[in-house]
């Protein structure tokens, strides 16, 4: 892993430092405001924060009301608000909002990105900026997410894996013991290096930015985050997590995919564009070879799991259509071996690379 110099920044250096926030908003205005509103309170401790509220093109006024929010006073020194005519995905969103930061006249040296169901909790940016300052190594830090109900929510993660496919098909702990598959969520009470952390809430550091890109626009939705944290290990950057930074998260709003329980018989049908990015993540992370064994793990783990549904051993509820979308959705194409990295430097607005395929 490549050394970087130690840093020397101290408490002064800390709270001068240049730091911006993007917030993509997507049919989530009321959310929005509330994320924004408490991030006001950490320009206490940092007084050059600076924020970028993307609308990555909602088209049911959201664009209209977050342009009235925040061309009120208390806003009008701190928050940009950047409305896009279309829904490009997370990733692209985000990157309209950092290319726009990028090119001010005072371009930050850490931006965190923020859902906007995310609520900081007080201190929670600062922890992220002391972090940064003090380990010159680390190109991405992550926050400690609190459910709804105040229990530590999945925050920081490990790679996946070729094992980690056939036990997310097999659903069988058994099998997990047998084939030691490490635990995908990694709890944390202290600052830990992980593989990789939650676009919930993240914090990099620009100059890493600049060294590996931004995020691939060949993603429309999820595993976007895994992808760019891949290059930055790749790179010799670090990823930690900093429990510390404590940021209250309703995961799902606006795709409506989490992990909390949902009343009916059968677990709840995943959208397209959740089969079709993690395909593309083992295409870019893996290679072809990679890439298919992945795809054919899923499927060998999900034949246990009908086995054992069929002996009436397994518990949960059914998934049957999951083989199926997984079929059918799941392969790796042509495309997702080709990446699609986004520069720093590049147009503020163009489409993005998964629009001109079309795959969804």
């Amino acid at each position: 892993m490549t050394e970087h110099a130690p840093s020397t920044a101290g408490a002064t250096s800390v709270r001068d430092s240049n730091v911006a926030v993007v917030t993509v908003n997507y049919r989530t205005p009321e959310l929005t405001e509330l994320c924004i509103a408490a991030l006001a309170k950490e320009r206490e401790a940092l007084p050059r924060l600076r924020v970028v509220v993307v609308d990555g093109g909602s088209g049911d006024g959201s664009a209209d009301r977050l342009a009235k929010t925040f061309s009120r006073p208390e806003y009008l020194d701190w928050v940009e608000f950047l409305p896009m005519p279309i829904n490009g995905g997370f990733g692209w969103a985000n990157n309209q909002g950092i290319r726009a930061l990028l090119r001010g006249t005072q371009p930050p040296d850490y931006i965190q990105l923020l859902n906007p169901d995310a609520e900081v909790m007080l201190g929670a940016v600062e922890a992220l900026v002391k972090y940064l300052a003090t380990n010159r190594r680390v190109a991405a830090v992550g926050s400690q997410l609190i459910d709804p109900d105040g229990t530590p929510a999945g925050s920081a993660f490990s790679f996946p894996s070729i094992r980690g496919e056939f036990s997310r098909g097999a659903r069988t702990g058994a099998l997990d013991r047998l084939l030691r598959v490490p635990p995908i969520s990694i709890e944390a009470t202290e600052p830990l290096e992980v593989d990789w952390v939650t676009g919930g809430s993240v914090m990099f550091r620009v100059e890493a930015l600049k060294q590996v890109g931004l995020f691939d626009e060949g993603f429309f939705l999820y595993n976007e985050e895994i992808e760019l944290m891949w290059r930055l290990r790749k790179a010799g950057w670090i990823i930690a997590t900093e429990p510390r930074s404590r940021v209250r998260h309703v995961g799902g709003v606006a795709t409506g995919v989490h992990d909390r329980e949902v009343p009916g018989p059968v677990e709840p049908r995943r959208p397209a564009y959740l089969y079709r990015s993690r395909a593309r993540f083992f295409g870019l992370a893996r290679g072809r070879t990679g890439a298919a064994i992945a795809f054919a793990a899923f499927l060998a783990g999900h034949l246990i799991w009908k086995g054992r549904r069929l002996l009436r051993v397994s518990s949960g509820k059914p998934v049957d259509h999951e083989f199926r979308d997984h079929v059918r959705l799941g392969r790796p194409h042509l495309s997702d071996f080709t990446a699609a990295v986004a520069s720093p430097d590049a147009e503020i607005g163009q489409a993005p690379a998964w629009m001109e395929r079309r795959w969804l």
